[in-house]
Parts: C-alpha cells; structure tokens; sequence
C-alpha cells in the first residue's frame, strides 16, 4: 500500500519501522526542518515505569507497558542498538520524613495489579548491593521488571534507518493541518501528530514536561532511581558517564517556554538531597515539551475510514507506544 504517516515523532517512528517489514512504500509528514528536534520523543528519559506509573493511571496502562518492554527489545535490537535497551529495574526510595509518603505510593500500585505484591523492600545493605554508591539512602522498595530506552539515541537511530530505506519518503519542514485531504491520495492515513492535532481532537490537551540534564562524575548510578515527595515523583536517569536526566514536573500547560525556577529549585534540591555529590554536579541542558493527553489520560486509536489517529499517550510515550501502534495495525491485518 502506499501510507502517508502525518507526524514524525515517537509513534510515527515505531508505525513506519513496523509498515517497511511488509514492504509498504510510506511518506512520513514532518513539521520540523531537518536539523530541528521538538518532538516530545526527544526531551523524554524514555522510562519503562512499568509499576510506578500506576499510582495515577489504570491498570490498562500495566498491561500495554508490559507488552511494550517486550517490544522494546526487539526493536532496538533491530536497529543496531541492543544497548539503548536495558531492563535492570527501578529503585524508589524517599527521605525519611517521606517514608509514609513512600509506603502509601507501595501499598497504592499493590491495589491496582496482582503483580505489584511482589515489589520488594530493600534495606540499606541491600540498596548497596544494586547501587553500591547510593550510601544515602537507607530504605528502598526495588521493581526488577522495569526499564528504560534511550530516547535520544532511539529518535536519532531511527530517523537515520529511515530515511536511508527506499521505501521512505521523508518530508520535512511540512506541517500538514487538512488530514482529510490525504484520504483520496493514501491508501492508508495514520495521524501521530500528538499536541499538533488539538485543533482537530475533541478534549485533546497540552501537558507540559521539564527536564534538566546534569554530569556528575563523582556518582555512577546504574538503573533510574524515584524519589517520593508529597509535591512531586522526582527521577532520576542515567545516560553513562556519569549523565543524568532529572524530571518530575507535570504542569496543565501548552507553554514551552524554558524550565521555571520554581521547578529547577525543586527538582535540584531534590537530587542533591538524594546524594551529595550532586551538589558540584554541572547542569548540561534544561528541556521543556509538551505531551498529549485526553480528559482521562489514556491513549485512543481512532479509525474513520481509511485514516487512523493514534494520540494521548500523555507521560507514557515510550511506556506505550510499541504495543498502542502493535494495536493499530492489527486494525489493519
């Protein structure tokens, strides 16, 4: 067939990835120019929060991530980056004037989903034995099955594989707005224009995001950590060579102006809480973007015809994009 993919970001990525194994010819539609990167797909830590996001989502959010983790493997795998794929599991801990704040988060993924009763607690010594440099921390609850994927070098691994395929059309620096028009020149349309399809998706809203990116040379964590706090889910990611990707801000917002000082002193007093060491680590970059989300902050694949929008994976992009577009095309056959 030949398929128009309408928004080059996380999920058009995955869609067109999937369509070249069955040798469609696709045209991918994206907005920005060549060199530019605003698509949410670039600022994210690309977490596998397979547990931890279930304090404010369904348990279909459980089932899809599960899924997704599966996929996720497969797929860098596929495109020659085994290693931007790694499942070691996720340590969430708090001060200990947060520990009740901590227990409640537990005790609340462990009434959403069976599997949850199996989230371990950790002492110190244990906390040691998976982060031996994280000697601040003296009470912790490890979840082995989560993950994360290296967002960064997923968007810019993938792009190159297609825009190399002959069967890619790649158009940048396009913004299309008429959707409709596309059904009589596509077999099949598929719109992943995320925050870019407010205009036309009924209850469709802007969530903004930060992030700082910090290098500490003196810290070599080796799996994301979650700090509890009664304001925020602050989390920490490690990229390698002592890099950090550092968020937990989730504001009501379309605005992506840079990150506020409120949430830079939060979120850095936050991580220099968690370890010391962080207090002569040197802020790289600050990131802010914007994640689509519906009134119930779940995905939705609409079909109309031969047009299918796929949009509102909110927070849970990477969590979910593999098995929400694995869901699309099955619409397909």
């Amino acid at each position: 067939m030949e398929i128009a993919i309408i928004g080059g970001g996380l999920v058009g990525r995955l869609l067109a990835l999937e369509l070249l194994k069955k040798d469609h010819t696709i045209t991918i539609y994206e907005k920005d120019s060549e060199h530019e990167r605003s698509a949410a797909g670039w600022t994210a830590a690309g977490m596998l929060a397979l547990f931890a996001e279930l304090e404010s989502a369904e348990s279909v959010i459980f089932k899809k991530g599960k899924r997704s983790i599966q996929l996720w493997e497969q797929i860098t795998k596929d495109l020659g980056i085994k290693e931007a794929f790694t499942q070691k599991g996720t340590i969430i801990t708090a001060h200990p004037q947060d520990y009740g704040e901590l227990d409640h988060f537990i005790d609340t993924l462990k009434s959403k989903v069976d599997e949850a009763k199996e989230i371990k607690y950790i002492n110190q010594q244990e906390i040691l034995e998976l982060e031996p440099e994280l000697d601040q921390s003296k009470r912790a609850f490890y979840i082995p099955q989560e993950g994360v994927v290296d967002a960064q070098k997923f968007m810019e691994t993938s792009e190159y594989f297609l825009k190399k395929s002959p069967n890619i059309k790649w158009h940048a620096d396009d913004e299309i707005d008429d959707i409709d028009s596309f059904k009589s020149v596509y077999d099949l349309t598929f719109d992943t224009r995320g925050i870019g399809a407010e205009d036309s998706l009924d209850d469709l809203r802007g969530v903004r995001g930060e992030v700082l990116w910090v290098q500490n040379s003196e810290l070599n964590l080796s799996r994301p950590t979650r700090m509890m706090h009664p304001r925020y889910r602050l989390y920490i990611v490690p990229r390698g060579d002592g890099l950090y990707i550092i968020g937990a801000t989730e504001i009501q917002s379309n605005d992506k102006s840079p990150v506020s000082v409120r949430s830079s002193l939060e979120l850095l007093s936050a991580l220099y809480s968690l370890h010391s060491s962080f207090a002569e680590a040197r802020v790289i970059k600050c990131d802010t973007n914007i994640r689509p989300a519906f009134k119930d902050n779940l995905p939705k694949i609409i079909k109309d015809e031969n047009l299918i929008t796929i949009n509102g994976l909110y927070r849970h992009g990477y969590l979910l994009a593999p098995a929400i577009v694995e869901e699309a095309l099955e619409m397909i056959g």
